[in-house]
């Protein structure tokens, strides 16, 4: 009994050192750009792995330095409420639960009038921006329970000792838009051959609505929903609050 009193308080201070570790970690960001993420570190291992080299696109940039064309865009396609919550949106969270369940049911029809042929799903996320960067910055990308618990501590961490416009500022600056490219300042050279702070509307948009599958659309540049979906983001870009 008495061991296992031991292991359990060996868990317990385990778990308070890394959360101590995390918090750490973000008060350094309130003054430190973080020089890379574990999304990041994730992602160039495989690359190096494939190529045996390691192309890479990142220039850290302050938030001025970045257009509110592409501040307005990515709010308004990633998270319209960033300025109204406290890191986590629960009617987001609720809404993409009953599609993913919605898309599961279908495709579980699918599955049993046609056996023979594979039933994929897409899973909607609810994350918000600040969940998101949470994720990028220390987590893998598992879905599992775990994940998601110290994915929460993580974003109420960064929702307490940063700034909304700080926050947005972290998380355009690492986020990913294309394979080996990071952050607005290289997404916006290597897309468009211009700086972030000269972003179109519509530009922004489009890099916007890259987010969720970048190396995808990189390979599709021409994409019809890339196209559309853009058009839809440059008309909700206006009714955005930038931090």
């Amino acid at each position: 009994m008495r061991a296992f009193g031991r292991w359990l308080l060996l868990l317990v201070l385990a778990f308070v050192g890394l959360q101590l570790f995390f918090v750490l970690r973000v008060l350094s960001m309130s003054w430190v750009m973080p020089e890379s993420t574990a999304f990041q570190r994730s992602q160039a291992w495989q690359i190096v792995m494939r190529d045996g080299q390691l192309p890479w696109r990142q220039e850290w940039v302050s938030l001025s330095a970045i257009s509110t064309k592409m501040q307005r865009a990515v709010l308004a396609s990633e998270d319209a409420a960033f300025t109204q919550h406290q890191g986590i949106w629960w009617q987001s969270l609720e809404s993409a639960w009953e599609k993913n369940a919605k898309a599961k049911a279908q495709a579980e029809k699918r599955a049993q009038r046609q056996p023979e042929k594979p039933v994929t799903v897409k899973i909607v996320g609810g994350s918000t921006i600040t969940q998101q960067l949470a994720k990028n910055l220390f987590l893998s990308g598992e879905r599992t329970l775990l994940r998601k618990a110290q994915e929460a501590l993580i974003t109420l961490a960064l929702e307490t000792f940063l700034s909304k416009s700080r926050i947005l500022e972290i998380y355009l600056n690492q986020v990913e838009w294309g394979e080996g490219v990071f952050g607005i300042e290289a997404a916006a050279q290597h897309y468009f051959r211009k700086s972030a702070a000269q972003l179109s509307a519509w530009e922004s948009a489009r890099l916007a609505v890259m987010l969720p599958r970048p190396r995808y659309f990189e390979k599709l540049p021409q994409s019809p929903y890339l196209a559309q979906r853009a058009e839809t983001i440059v008309a909700r870009m206006n009714s955005v609050v930038l931090p």
